[in-house]
């Protein structure tokens, strides 16, 4: 089965060709660095770390540019309540973005450029949109310039709206606009912001306005065209739409496949910082192992919507326990195994990145793969274990990667306490047990069953697990 995803723009799943054979190309909108990242943010960054990894298995050279936008009116607002440089506050929080990243497992991107970096480019842009009659300075002398949505009939299509129906963009005062739908491609500056979070250009000093910073950046790495363009479901319209307008207005032929996650919801609403409902990662990791909380994102279609709860994460935690109890012991049995990728996994993944149905085939992969061990059937087990290796790694829940070996969490330390802990107790109990001291073993068994751990005696030895509620 040849690769297929979802476009938004064309609102069907279609067969996957890059534009060049062998190289993908992908550019997806980073975070505006105003605030730490909360579950919602962090979800599209687990989603397009699966679709690379899974690209990646299918032999491609993937390229990822993931931008982060260190200018933005809420960042002046925000900094300027914080008593801090507004470059400081945004840096704070792109650290702040890259240790979430570093928690979930996400791989960084070939590229991240900051959109401050690149303001040559959007002025150039500008000037582009300019000479073609898509853009024009306002006349009130704010400094503003405004791409002009009625000069550009395809403006609506990726969000399938008529102008009529928008609503005004709210990202600059409307007085200087033609229309009150026309966004903002640059901002004048203004007395009471920071002179440095300005610069000139020929039409006054000023900055970037947000839908101009990733077409720009988007261009300067990828080029004229590429092949996915991605980000979350709220980007759609009006960021992606506006991106979408003013890059093919200025004669660039832009993304080939647009794809776009759903949210997280918590109590049906979306996760958010202006509702005040965001879990933020640097908590949530602190309760829940970094890999389940990944777990927890991954899972689902990346066209659903997840509602967060403590439930969700606990379920995602307990499966991740059984398949890792898998795998320890079959690695203790039998040590290594070839890595092979089943047929149906592939075949979920390979339609729109289906990870419900290719979860689906590792959680059967498991159950089989426990079931050999138990009757001794090692070749099955050692096949079972190759191919949940394979999928774990392209999941990006591979135990055995740095990604989570390095990981020193608070989560990560207890466990390690826990284990040390148990494993002096159960060495106690195999010492009554060689000296025939049979009421001192069994009464250690007996503390760790009532303390919720179970003891199951191999032939390499004694194995614990937290008992399932």
């Amino acid at each position: 089965m040849s690769l297929r995803l979802y476009d938004t723009a064309t609102r069907e799943v279609r067969a996957f060709e890059p534009l060049v054979p062998g190289e993908v190309s992908i550019y997806h909108c980073g975070l505006t660095v105003q605030s730490a990242p909360h579950v919602g943010h962090i979800r599209k960054e687990v989603v397009f770390d699966v679709l690379r990894r899974w690209l990646t298995w299918r032999g491609f050279d993937v390229t990822v540019i993931a931008n982060v936008t260190d200018i933005d009116d809420k960042i002046l607002s925000k900094s300027a309540e914080a008593g801090v440089p507004w470059f400081a506050h945004a840096y704070r929080f792109e650290r702040e973005l890259h240790d979430a990243y570093a928690a979930l497992g996400c791989l960084p991107p070939t590229y991240e450029p900051r959109a401050t970096g690149h303001i040559p480019e959007m002025i150039e842009l500008v000037e582009v949109l300019l000479d073609r009659g898509h853009a024009y300075a306002a006349e009130d002398g704010s400094g503003d310039v405004y791409f002009d949505v009625r000069s550009w009939p395809a403006y609506g299509t990726l969000s399938r709206q008529r102008i009529e129906d928008m609503e005004p963009a709210g990202d600059a005062d409307p007085r200087g606009k033609r229309d009150p739908r026309d966004f903002a491609l640059w901002k004048g500056h203004k007395a009471s912001e920071p002179l440095t979070a300005s610069w000139n250009t020929p039409w006054g000093r000023g900055r970037p306005g947000w839908h101009l910073e990733c077409s720009a950046m988007a261009g300067k790495y990828l080029g004229e065209e590429f092949d996915i363009h991605g980000g979350g479901l709220d980007l759609r319209f009006p960021h992606h739409e506006n991106e979408l307008a003013q890059s093919t207005a200025a004669g660039q032929r832009f993304a080939r496949f647009w794809m776009h996650n759903a949210w997280v919801t918590a109590a049906g609403e979306k996760m958010s910082k202006s509702l005040g409902n965001g879990a933020l990662v640097s908590q949530v990791v602190q309760r829940y192992p970094a890999r389940a909380v990944r777990f927890y994102l991954a899972q689902p279609h990346y066209r659903s919507a997840i509602e967060f709860s403590d439930t969700s994460l606990e379920e995602a935690t307990a499966a991740l326990e059984r398949i890792d109890g898998f795998v320890g012991r079959a690695v203790e049995l039998l040590g290594s195994a070839e890595q092979t990728m089943p047929t149906a996994f592939v075949t979920a993944m390979d339609d729109d990145l289906g990870t419900p149905g290719a979860v689906a085939v590792l959680y059967h992969a498991v159950r089989d793969g426990n079931t050999a061990l138990a009757v001794g059937d090692t070749a099955t087990a050692a096949a079972r274990l190759g191919e949940v290796q394979a999928m774990l790694a392209v999941l990006g829940l591979d135990a055995t990667q740095p990604a989570w070996q390095q990981r020193r969490d608070d989560h990560g330390r207890l466990t390690a306490v826990v284990d040390g802990l148990v494993r002096a107790l159960l060495d106690q109990r195999a010492a009554a047990r060689s000296r025939r001291d049979y009421a001192t073993a069994d009464s250690l068994r007996d503390s760790l069953q009532a303390l919720g751990v179970t003891v199951t005696d191999t032939p390499q030895g004694p194995r614990w697990a937290l008992r399932e509620n």
